[in-house]
């Protein structure tokens, strides 16, 4: 397996995230500069309008309380109006900008989450619950086109509007300019008491809180898919979400967790907010002071109404950058998480200087072991076994024997750890992966269904496969009862309008699939495992057509499913315990010959307990 390297700048740093996610918007980044830009000058332009009121509010002032000898009050006026205007199309024309890359960039994202999932091993889905990663493709994309539709260029002009407001406060009134700069210095303060967090909590720090924040959201989405594919057994056994521990205590963590940040940041923000909006507690007390010294009073009042009007705009400013810093924090989160999707080691394909086709349909296993990921044990260890072209192998052994492991390791769901996994004498690792997985059809114990039609259910193995085809797999497969009921026959979407299957039924549309495909060889993991009586029986017939002139690798626990086998190997602890025909291992006294004892006497009270219920 392979892991991408792609993301760190030169130098083997990584790239920080807001650079990763400007990076998702490829060619449309500029976009998101020119976006930000614009926003500037629209802050500009705020300021230029409430200085051009300011001179209004000047010249009327100094001609009071003749208003019409204010010659140029009339043009400051139609400046401030002009500035006003201008500012909304140049604001409206940046969201336009940031708007368009932040599609871009979200549908990138999306789609690059997507495409490095199809190529990751199989077994990552094993340690990944769906809800979760659905939750972290879906909310991540989403809450990073917020911010750079929105935030981004908000923060820019935040950051923007301060430099210029101070440069305007310092060059009316430099006394009165220091004084407005108190509340703001102030709140800046606390912003940074309440983003960047101190003492011994981890949590007190807003990258890992959001961090925290994000993983107590997927430990509580991922309890809640297992709850609810749970209620069915807790109505029939008059439970109730107590006795789901995880689901509980997952929302109990989760609200102590929010509560107690809650409480963590009160102080800081009540701080905030009380300096930011105690502007003129600062103004007014010293306007009074100042006043008594002004040389000209209407000059001076009229500077004092400058500050009064644009401590209004402190507020908005301050405001902006808390929740503007807030959202890129959340982003920052979001898109360290895609880049954990992204990393994860994906299979790598064969090298063209090596790679190979086998002649044929046997398959080997040479010494092999393997070892999941973290895990303490090997799953196999040190397997040789041989399956000659067009017989039939069947696994059995105990759960956690490394039946499943074994088979998953021919189509490359994982890579053998030590030894090789051959197919017609060629190392899997040398076929390309697209070849590889037109010779070999699986059928899995609990394979699920698309949201389509049957037809494109079945198609999906073969995209070109004809109509009549399609048909000839179906029957093969022996679903007809299954199309008879059905309102659409064929064409009937699964999962719509209340049209649901067994998981017997759709393990026989799953083997119409394989059969339509046709490849050589077949991998078979307990393929009757959730089928009731009936359905095994139409299975085991689907089953002979599909194995017909195949090389086949079936996993079973039912052991009557395996009794015709060519060969049989008995795993235990990840190593081939026996090997032999059904006749020969139940002769010989061993692990196989136990299980097959303890098959038919369960089999036995499952006949004996249907006759006593029609005795009664």
């Amino acid at each position: 397996m392979k892991r991408k390297q792609g993301r760190r700048a030169p130098g083997g740093k990584q790239r920080n995230p807001i650079m990763r996610l400007l990076d998702f918007a490829g060619g449309y980044k500029k976009l998101t500069i020119l976006g930000c830009v614009l926003s500037g000058v629209n802050a500009l332009c705020s300021i230029a309008m409430l200085v051009c009121v300011w001179f209004v509010l000047r010249d009327l002032v100094a001609v009071a309380p003749e208003w019409a000898a204010a010659p140029n009050a009339t043009g400051y006026g139609v400046a401030a109006f002009v500035f006003a205007l201008g500012g909304l199309a140049i604001y409206f024309a940046a969201l336009m900008c940031t708007h368009v890359a932040a599609f871009r960039a979200a549908t990138n994202m999306r789609d690059a989450a997507l495409e490095h999932l199809s190529r990751v091993p199989l077994g990552f889905f094993d340690a990944h619950a769906t809800g979760e990663l659905r939750r972290v493709i879906e909310g991540a994309t989403g809450l990073t086109e917020g911010v750079l539709a929105h935030r981004f260029p908000d923060f820019v002009g935040a950051l923007i509007t301060p430099v210029a407001y101070l440069a305007v406060m310092l060059a009316i009134d430099w006394v009165m300019g220091l004084l407005c700069l108190v509340p703001i210095i102030a709140s800046a303060a606390c912003m940074f008491w309440m983003m960047a967090g101190g003492g011994d909590n981890e949590n007190t720090n807003m990258m890992t809180f959001m961090k925290n924040y994000q993983d107590a959201l997927d430990r509580m989405n991922k309890a809640a898919v297992e709850y609810v594919r749970g209620v069915p057994v807790v109505k029939v056994f008059q439970q109730t979400v107590r006795s789901f521990s995880t689901f509980r205590e997952s929302i109990r963590a989760y609200r102590e967790f929010a509560g107690a940040y809650v409480r963590l940041c009160a102080p800081p923000q009540v701080a905030q907010l009380v300096a930011i909006n105690s502007t003129f507690v600062v103004l007014v007390p010293a306007g009074i002071l100042l006043a008594q010294n002004a040389g000209d009073f209407a000059a001076f009042l009229s500077d004092f109404l400058f500050y009064a009007v644009f401590s209004a705009l402190t507020t908005m400013m301050m405001t902006k950058v808390m929740y503007a810093s807030q959202a890129l924090t959340e982003a920052q989160d979001a898109v360290v998480r895609i880049e954990n999707i992204l990393d994860a080691p994906v299979m790598e394909d064969a090298d063209p200087a090596r790679a190979a086709e086998p002649s044929e349909a046997s398959i080997e296993f040479d010494h092999v072991t393997f070892a999941y990921p973290d895990a303490e044990f090997p799953a196999l260890e040190d397997v040789s076994l041989h399956v000659p072209a067009g017989a039939t192998v069947a696994l059995v052994g105990a759960s956690g024997s490394g039946k499943t492991t074994a088979a998953s390791l021919v189509p490359r769901f994982w890579d053998a750890c030590e030894g090789a996994v051959r197919i017609g004498g060629v190392n899997v690792r040398d076929i390309p992966l697209a070849r590889l997985m037109d010779r070999v059809a699986f059928v899995f114990q609990n394979d699920r269904l698309f949201k389509r039609s049957l037809a494109d259910n079945i198609r999906a193995a073969r995209p070109d496969a004809t109509r009549a085809e399609v048909e000839a797999a179906a029957r093969a497969a022996r679903c007809d009862d299954i199309i008879a009921k059905l309102p659409d026959g064929l064409d009937t979407v699964v999962g719509a309008r209340g049209v649901y299957l067994s998981g017997g039924e759709c393990q026989r549309i799953a083997l119409a699939r394989a059969i339509l495909k046709d490849a050589p060889i077949v991998v078979l993991d307990e393929a009757t495992a959730f089928a009731d009586p009936e359905n095994e029986a139409l299975i085991q017939k689907a089953l002979a057509v599909l194995a017909e002139g195949k090389t086949v690798l079936m996993v079973a626990h039912r052991l009557s499913t395996v009794v015709d086998a060519d060969q049989i190997c008995v795993l235990d602890q990840g190593r081939i315990a026996e090997r032999g025909t059904h006749d020969e291992l139940a002769a010989a006294g061993g692990l196989y010959a136990k299980m097959w004892k303890d098959y038919r006497t369960s089999v036995s009270w499952r006949i004996e307990g249907k006759g006593s219920g029609h005795a009664a």
